[in-house]
């Protein structure tokens, strides 16, 4: 094992991965509870969901740990499952469909990763488009939280109004929101995951909650629930973009956020990064066959790394921990069905994802304001893939015509007309 994962050159031991993997663990061990519940309400069954996310995380998760050997944990993204849900929602299409565009995004992933594909991409969308979609589908989540905890609700004259906040499942959620707020104010390891078992706990006592069980047999894996040809035959390459952009996105920021705060870039490069996008797209890909959104690498790896881990065993011992979580799927069934309980994950998750805005120049506007319609038409039209296609249509319009349509990529002239052709004549609403 020393060996295997170099402990003494990265300065660290068994005793340290191991709390390390733990603590990666512990706090983004909800997505277990939040994955199935938002994809089992568009009708796809809670356990296919719940094995699904836990047989990516630990494909990926060990990937990233036996083969990369960085201390980064992979699961079903947050947002990308948001997404999933919205367009199996607004355009009336078969969750197996969708999971078929999941499939075809994780094969070009693969194809990506493995030459300079990947690269190209990456150096030729422009920073404020990336910060302006990271963002976007921040405020996507966290109103879809908003709206599950009843906090805010529809509304004929102005679309969206405050709810009742005298409702049981309001007050929960609510109660749930400033919990996890102050446990991460405290800085307390494992907040989110704490807050929602808190939450959980204040929910059974009020009779929101019934438990029908804590541990059982594993729920039996569904296997190519999906249909691949729907793909084609509703020509849903929008979607399939916008999975792939998502995912190249999160997983690239992560990799090189988390690699750079744990000291392991050398002259600003990441070693074996093939191998790491390897694991992310294999996980997206056999994730989809068994029934769920997307995966990418979480940036809650930094909380693992903040307590010492520096190699892949730290990210094998968070494969582990996932690995036996599938003996408490009654428990975390129960959980799920609470919208109130889930709800807050959304919110303050949300708020992790508006940290990029930072980093858009506002005083330009040719910058500014691609990324500010990014943001303002995520939510509002609840689609990612069409703030995605305003973004890519606005952000090269304003450079040519202010003079600057030298410093575009070539690539982003062609997805501009490409979503333009999209937006206008096979709109996906």
């Amino acid at each position: 094992m020393e060996k295997f994962f170099s402990l003494k050159e990265n300065g660290t031991d068994v005793r340290t991965e191991v709390m390390a993997g733990v603590t990666t663990f512990l706090t983004m061990v909800y997505i277990l509870i939040v994955n199935p519940a938002l994809l089992s309400s568009i009708g796809i069954p809670f356990e296919q969901v719940f094995m699904a996310t836990v047989i990516s995380a630990v494909i990926g998760t060990l990937l990233m740990g036996l083969v990369a050997k960085y201390p980064i944990a992979i699961a079903p993204g947050m947002g990308l499952n948001a997404y999933f849900a919205s367009v199996v929602g607004a355009q009336g299409l078969s969750y197996q469909t969708v999971f078929g565009t999941v499939f075809i995004a994780g094969l070009l992933f693969l194809l990506i990763s493995v030459t300079s594909l990947r690269k190209m991409i990456i150096d030729a969308i422009p920073n404020s488009l990336k910060y302006g979609i990271t963002s976007g589908i921040g405020l996507f989540i966290a109103f879809i939280g908003l709206k599950n905890a009843g906090i805010v609700v529809p509304n004929e004259s102005t679309m969206v109004t405050l709810g009742d906040l005298h409702q049981p499942g309001t007050v929960l959620a609510l109660a749930g929101l400033f919990i996890t707020l102050i446990l991460m104010a405290r800085n307390i390891k494992g907040a989110i995951f704490i807050g929602m078992i808190v939450t959980a706990i204040i929910g059974y006592f009020i009779g929101l909650l019934d438990f029908k069980g804590i541990l059982s047999v594993p729920p039996t894996p569904v296997f190519f629930d999906i249909d691949i040809a729907g793909v084609f035959t509703h020509s849903l390459y929008s979607v399939v973009f916008a999975f792939l952009l998502v995912t190249i996105f999160d997983t690239t920021g992560t990799l090189i956020g988390v690699t750079e705060q744990a000291g392991l870039t050398k002259d600003g490069k990441i070693p074996r990064a093939k191998k790491a996008f390897l694991g992310d797209a294999i996980a997206t890909t056999v994730g989809s066959l068994f029934g769920t959104s997307p995966s990418t690498a979480y940036v809650e790896s930094s909380t693992g790394v903040a307590a010492g881990g520096r190699t892949g065993l730290t990210a094998t011992v968070v494969a582990i921990l996932f690995a036996a979580s599938i003996f408490f799927s009654p428990l975390i069934s129960a959980i799920s069905s609470v919208a109130a309980i889930t709800a807050p994950v959304l919110i303050i998750v949300g708020c992790f994802m508006m940290e990029g805005l930072a980093k858009v120049n506002w005083k330009t506007f040719d910058e500014a304001f691609p990324a500010f319609a990014i943001i303002l038409t995520m939510p509002l039209t609840s689609s990612i893939s069409t703030g995605i296609a305003i973004g890519f249509i606005t952000y090269p319009l304003m450079k040519l015509f202010s003079g600057k349509g030298k410093s575009v990529h070539p690539l982003i002239y062609i997805f501009g007309v490409i979503f333009m052709v999209q937006l206008i004549f096979f709109p996906t609403h």
